[in-house]
């Protein structure tokens, strides 16, 4: 099949992508008006995304077992459809429940699934096609997750600035629209195999090479370093840095996202020229001092720039970690992919819910919360480090 046909096939992952990104940042957007209108508390609230991402990681067991089986087509359509239907959900469920929490739950766990199948499906798709330069291609992948994070926070203040925050449930349903878009997409383009069938490592072997329990570790604390910023980039500015609601998302998970979104297109621009082990550590040592910056300082000009730093810090992580196991465990298959979604999964699952707990036995102190968070990316510093000098005796 001819290279031109991929084209479209990249174009429904970088929708998937988009889509994704409007299910991890449209609810953090809502997180105080949750807490102020139904009356949850902040530990609580931190579980909207402790429940979405250990979803993500159930689902990413499941694709690591039964995806094969399945179909590839199969698996990502169903995704557009669960998130289209849990995003409209969003905005009935809570009503519909006596308990206002547990409804926005359901519908979390409901687009969750679709949000997990996007992210274990599109990059082994994307890694299959013939293209060149798969490592910068990976990177410019997942750059369509950041420009879908800004355009969430963007449109969203723009609607909400127009039609007030208690318009928020309309809102939902129009981010609806853009995975039912998307289900024609991947309906029709173009799929191949990441590996041919029967010809992958499987979950047993991979689990019991150490080199892979190195990188799911470093994955947990990709998804972490990452995924703890920008959940509580949001509610940091409004409550910690005193920012009004617009100001405080265009300031915080805005800038979050943008700055993160520049990290993976220059990488996806010029990885060929950077080593990626290097670039990875380097963004580790940053994404410590912007969480120190966030935490520690009282100027909130000062904890923005952290804010802000943090998300340069973590736009190669996720993607570089992916692209570092693609080379060293070539026939992984899409159980490496789906265990590595789970590991990242599981940071963005633990680590905001630390930072909220942390924050809550501050006495709601956000800013105490955060300076939990530096111990992710030293963490990942470490492990990068490991899988960088075994890569040069050995690759699997």
């Amino acid at each position: 099949m001819k290279k031109e046909n991929f084209r479209r096939t990249k174009i429904a992952c970088y929708l998937g992508f988009v889509t994704q990104a409007i299910m991890a940042n449209f609810a953090p957007l809502l997180f105080m008006k949750f807490h102020n209108d139904y009356s949850i508390s902040l530990g609580n609230i931190a579980l909207i995304s402790t429940t979405f991402f250990f979803t993500q990681l159930l689902v990413d067991l499941f694709c690591a077992k039964f995806v094969d089986r399945i179909g590839y087509r199969i698996s990502i359509v169903v995704s557009e459809i669960c998130s289209a239907v849990g995003l409209m959900g969003l905005a009935v469920l809570p009503e519909l429940f006596t308990n206002h929490f547990a409804g926005i739950l359901v519908s979390v766990v409901i687009y969750a699934i679709g949000s997990g199948l996007i992210e274990v499906l599109c990059s082994p798709i994307i890694e299959a096609c013939p293209f060149e330069n798969k490592e910068a291609t990976m990177s410019l992948l997942h750059s369509f997750y950041c420009w879908g994070s800004v355009g969430t926070i963007l449109i969203s203040t723009a609607f909400f600035a127009l039609f007030g925050m208690d318009s928020w449930k309309w809102l939902a349903v129009l981010w609806a629209l853009v995975p039912a878009v998307n289900i024609y997409n991947f309906a029709t383009c173009p799929i191949v195999p990441i590996v041919d069938e029967g010809a992958g490592m499987g979950i047993r072997k991979l689990i019991k090479t150490p080199l892979f329990i190195v990188a799911i570790i470093l994955m947990i604390c990709a998804g972490a370093s990452e995924i703890s910023m920008a959940q509580w980039a949001s509610a940091y500015a409004e409550a910690a840095l005193k920012l009004s609601k617009a100001a405080g998302d265009l300031a915080g998970p805005c800038m979050f996202a943008i700055t993160m979104g520049i990290s993976r297109a220059i990488y996806g621009k010029y990885g060929e020229k950077i080593k990626l082990t290097g670039f990875m550590i380097g963004s580790g040592a940053l994404c410590v001092i912007a969480y120190l910056l966030a935490s520690l300082s009282g100027n909130p000009i000062i904890g923005l720039i952290g804010c802000i730093i943090c998300g340069f810090s973590v736009g190669i992580m996720w993607p570089g970690t992916i692209s570092i196991s693609s080379k060293k465990f070539p026939l992984g298959g899409t159980a490496m992919f789906a265990l590595l979604a789970m590991a990242g999964d599981l940071g963005g699952s633990i680590g905001p819910a630390i930072v909220g707990r942390v924050a809550q036995n501050a006495g709601d102190n956000i800013r105490a919360g955060m300076g939990v968070g530096l111990i992710f990316p030293a963490v990942l510093i470490v492990m990068t480090v490991i899988i960088g000098n075994a890569g040069k005796k050995k690759t699997v």
